[in-house]
């Protein structure tokens, strides 16, 4: 017994398990380069990518786009052979230059949530127009309904005669920012066992018109191989996985964000009410704390970064406090995590991590 092997398109990734892409900075080339080369699919995530770029604040656009190209070359040398990929959220105010940065790049797949990403494919083929070249990179909008998979492949099909070439479905125990209500995080009727099934079934009409199989990859609270088991017993071709790979040596962030994670313990975990305008779900400190108490207060926006910022209201830098967490400065920021963060009680190598998740597919899938 092993792991079933995960198709989308024409490539086929060893490992049913992709690396959720974590910003800011927590999974770059280091980390999609180490997955990929594991079997997995490697995933950078391509919010505030720029922030070491020296004219990140004067030229946030062309910052973020060098970053993007130089950490996408960087990861394909270190993984010649793996599949990578690349997080952009569609909320971002630099979106389309970094779609079309991660195209031109040839990264192999770009994921896109935080919104309907409805103009991906429209950018896809104006750039293979503009380059007089045909780019094969996968397009797969990550979702958190059946709902939006329809509304999507309904726009994406009428648009330009393109359908995604997967699906990423995300429940509400995912680190992060979360596509849910804040009374949905807890309601049984959006687990991740409840829709997955109801995304599988919506997407199974679209796989005719498309003439291949259109993967669901199911993420959110999947921490174990018998999680991997269950969920893909649902219908899921594979899983995302994101708390589980911040807690390895080849994870981007610096070992005290990483410390945070074998730290934590379930009564850390909490909702916050991201600047961003959606709920995220990340570890409880004084940052968070004081941002509660209103000892916070509104700041002027220098990066621009994400559309939905309400800047004159905040009370502060969304990519200013991930940026320092990520430098392992968290008295001036905070980590998301997912729901099973508390699980983690050591730092391991990726090669470790996906030998564990084989063993307890193996052990869980030999009971029956």
């Amino acid at each position: 017994m092993s792991f079933p092997s995960l198709t989308i398109g024409d490539l086929v990734a060893k490992l049913p398990i992709v690396q959720g892409g974590m910003g800011v900075g927590i999974s770059l080339s280091g980390l999609a380069s180490a997955v990929a080369n594991q079997g997995g699919i490697g995933v950078i995530a391509g919010a505030m990518i720029g922030m070491r770029e020296p004219d990140i604040v004067k030229n946030p656009v062309e910052a973020n786009v060098r970053a993007l190209k130089n950490e996408i070359e960087k990861a394909r040398a270190l993984s010649p052979n793996g599949i990578l990929g690349v997080n952009i959220m569609v909320a971002l105010t630099t979106f389309k230059e970094m779609v079309k940065a991660s195209i031109e790049s040839r990264a192999n797949i770009i994921f896109s949530g935080a919104g309907l990403p409805m103009d991906l494919p429209k950018i896809l083929l104006a750039t293979c127009e503009e380059k007089k070249e045909e780019f094969k990179t996968k397009l797969v909008p990550i979702i958190s309904s059946a709902r939006a998979a329809s509304v999507i492949a309904k726009k994406w099909e009428s648009k330009t005669g393109l359908l995604p070439d997967a699906f990423v479905v995300e429940g509400p125990k995912a680190g992060g920012h979360l596509g849910y209500k804040y009374e949905e995080i807890t309601d049984p009727n959006h687990s991740l066992e409840h829709i997955v099934p109801e995304v599988v079934e919506t997407v199974k009409a679209l796989e005719d018109k498309k003439g291949q199989a259109i993967p669901v990859i199911a993420g959110g609270g999947i921490y174990s191989g018998e999680d991997i088991a269950n969920i893909m017993a649902l219908g899921a071709s594979g899983v995302q996985m994101g708390t589980r790979f911040v807690a390895t040596n080849e994870c981007d962030a610096d070992i005290k964000f990483k410390e945070a994670f074998v730290n934590a313990k379930e009564e850390d975990i909490t909702i916050i009410n991201s600047p961003v305008g959606m709920p995220g779900r990340a570890l409880f400190n004084s940052f968070i704390e004081a941002v509660r108490d209103g000892k916070k207060r509104p700041v002027s926006c220098a990066f621009h970064c994400v559309s939905t910022c309400t800047q004159e209201k905040t009370p502060y830098c969304i990519a200013a406090a991930l940026i320092a967490a990520m430098r392992g400065n968290l008295e001036k920021g905070f980590a998301f995590c997912g729901t099973n963060v508390n699980k983690i009680k050591s730092i391991v190598s990726v090669k470790e991590l996906m030998e564990s998740l084989q063993a307890e597919y193996d052990n869980f899938k030999a009971k029956f």
